[in-house]
């Protein structure tokens, strides 16, 4: 069974998914708990439109981006660790701004 979570991007970071902010996806069964340590590569390979370099960084989001998973911050979720739970929403905001 696929897991349906929602994507969303703000505060800039929409702009490297092609402006899209909102992205309803399902997440192919696999053998292990779907993490966001997975579904970060996954985004970048599937859903990513530009510049890679802004959003990750190794294997994780670069500094300056807040993620919240349901409106909580990841880091009290576990960050890279948490397991994705059917209809999830992960909150991605950009909190870098040119000058």
């Amino acid at each position: 069974m696929s897991i349906p979570i929602t994507l969303e991007f703000s505060g800039g970071a929409e702009l490297l998914f092609d402006r899209q902010k909102r992205h309803d996806i399902d997440l192919p069964k696999q053998e292990n708990p779907w993490r966001i340590q997975e579904l970060l590569p996954w985004i970048r390979d599937n859903i990513l439109k530009e510049r890679p370099e802004l959003f990750m960084q190794g294997n994780t989001v670069r500094p300056g981006i807040l993620v919240l998973v349901n409106d909580t911050d990841w880091e009290l979720m576990g960050e890279l660790e948490y397991n994705l739970q059917p209809n999830d929403r992960i909150i991605f905001i950009s909190t870098l701004h040119g000058g």
